[in-house]
């Protein structure tokens, strides 16, 4: 049901970011990631994605939950979130110009720093989830007109990555859930 994925690359208090020339989010920093092609797996897709992007192949890949959406102009949709650790001493030189933009490693404080206006809204509250908890969470935003109106922060099991009949239970059960806030507005 979900058609995205994305990937946080952490190098010791660095992560691995795509400054984006295309929408959504063209011009901020966001994580690395892409569409789900058919019948592919949420990780074998987020694997391709990182090789096609980056060129990297030698990380540990953690399944770190969802980000899903849901907003005034558009209907529900989300994507399967990752981090990817390598050594500290990993070498990877940048910036680096791709099709989809430019890579850069960034220091975590400056990610989350609150006066940083030029990274995706949800990142500084989503990704101190992904690097510090050991469980998966769902991170539901809500926006408005474009803009983060709210975030909730709810524990899943990690097998919504690899089932799918615990994915379609979840993902009927959030858009049911939408339909519900949708009549009540």
């Amino acid at each position: 049901m979900l058609k995205y994925n994305i990937c946080f690359i952490k190098r010791g208090d660095e992560i691995l970011l795509l400054n984006r020339e295309r929408s959504s989010w063209m011009g901020c920093w966001n994580g690395i990631g892409g569409k789900l092609d058919p019948k592919e797996t949420p990780r074998d897709s987020m694997i391709r994605e990182l090789e096609e992007e980056t060129g990297i192949q030698s990380y540990l890949l953690k399944f770190k939950g969802l980000v899903t959406w849901t907003g005034d102009d558009f209907d529900f949709g989300g994507m399967y979130a990752y981090v990817a650790e390598v050594p500290d001493d990993f070498e990877y030189v940048t910036p680096v110009k791709t099709d989809e933009g430019i890579l850069d490693w960034k220091k975590i404080d400056w990610i989350l720093h609150s006066d940083n206006v030029g990274i995706v809204s949800n990142i500084p509250i989503t990704l101190p989830y992904m690097l510090n908890e050991q469980e998966c969470f769902n991170h539901h935003c809500v926006y408005e007109k474009g803009k983060l109106l709210d975030i909730h922060h709810d524990r899943i099991s990690p097998d919504i990555e690899n089932d799918e009949v615990s994915r379609e239970i979840f993902f009927h059960s959030c858009i049911a859930k939408q339909q519900v806030i949708i009549c009540r507005l």
